[in-house]
């Protein structure tokens, strides 16, 4: 069991989350049932199926709670339709009072606000509950071998393997996939420009998710021929390690012009969002991918 599965268990069941809400937000521009000249309805479906999948998210959080054999399933319950999202609600209304500092039309509302919080209570919570539920009760998966109750001793990890440099290496190949689009993405967000490419959005955002998956499994692996079993908390950081990339490419992107404080605060602060929210979904493609790794690797071992 790793340290702080449910914090772990959480960040997997939300990066999900995110991931399929925006494959299916995609998948529905791509078809023409969104408008991108209509901004408000691309981020009122992205919201409510955000609050719908709570159920997808919950299901696997507790999931694999389980699989780390985690005891205490209230917490794991309530933790994640609330930990990522209200960290991100909370980032957005601190990012809102610069707004309304600054009399901008852009400003959310407090009765949107408030919209918001009773949809997310009404509709994601109750499913998230309901998801949570059916992952508990679900049968864990079946461990092929024999696990030690005493940890084994780690041999001492070169610079290159330790988590950090491995995540910074992993980021630059999926991160390549989609830094053309990401130009574009910001481009449309910040410059008022409309954008269309939905089709090589799509594409763009399966090509990421193959090379994070493949990437962590090769580097996962040369971590268990090096006697490291703590892959983990190592394969999400290194499939989330694009999140720095992308954050790097958002500053570099803006010249560092951005003009008075409230400016850069948004600017540093909607593209950290992005950036974590990539991250997260990057992360947790990374872990499952490394979590059925190691259990076929296991399950072709012959223990007489």
């Amino acid at each position: 069991t790793p340290k702080n599965p449910m914090i772990l268990s959480v960040l997997v069941g939300s990066g999900i989350q995110l991931l399929i809400m925006a494959l299916t937000t995609c998948f529905f521009a791509l078809f023409g049932l969104l408008s991108p000249s209509n901004r408000g309805s691309l981020s009122t479906i992205m919201f409510i199926l955000y609050a719908v999948y709570g159920f997808v998210g919950s299901f696997f959080s507790a999931y694999i709670y389980k699989f780390f054999n985690g005891e205490d399933w209230k917490t794991n319950m309530i933790l994640t339709p609330l930990l990522v999202p209200g960290t991100i609600f909370s980032v957005f209304v601190f990012l809102n009072f610069f707004l309304i500092f600054e009399h901008s039309s852009g400003a959310v509302p407090i009765g949107t606000m408030i919209a918001i919080v009773s949809i997310w209570f009404i509709i994601s919570v109750p499913l998230s509950y309901f998801g949570s539920l059916m992952g508990i009760k679900k049968v864990p998966i079946e461990i092929p071998v024999k696990v030690n109750q005493i940890p084994r001793q780690i041999p001492p990890q070169p610079w290159y393997k330790k988590t950090p440099t491995m995540a910074l290496i992993a980021g630059i190949f999926p991160f390549g996939a989609i830094s053309i689009e990401m130009y574009f993405i910001f481009t449309s967000i910040w410059f008022n420009r409309i954008y269309y490419m939905f089709g090589f959005l799509f594409f763009c955002i399966v090509l990421m998710l193959f090379t994070s998956a493949l990437v962590t499994l090769l580097l996962i692996y040369f971590t268990l021929c090096n006697e490291n079993y703590q892959w983990q908390w190592k394969s999400f950081f290194i499939g989330g390690g694009v999140s720095v990339y992308i954050f790097i490419h958002a500053l570099l992107l803006s010249k560092m012009s951005l003009g008075n404080l409230t400016s850069v605060v948004l600017y540093v602060g909607y593209s950290c969002i992005i950036s974590l929210g990539v991250g997260i979904m990057c992360g947790a493609i990374g872990f499952i991918a490394s979590m059925f790794l190691t259990l076929n690797i296991y399950r072709q071992l012959r223990v007489d």
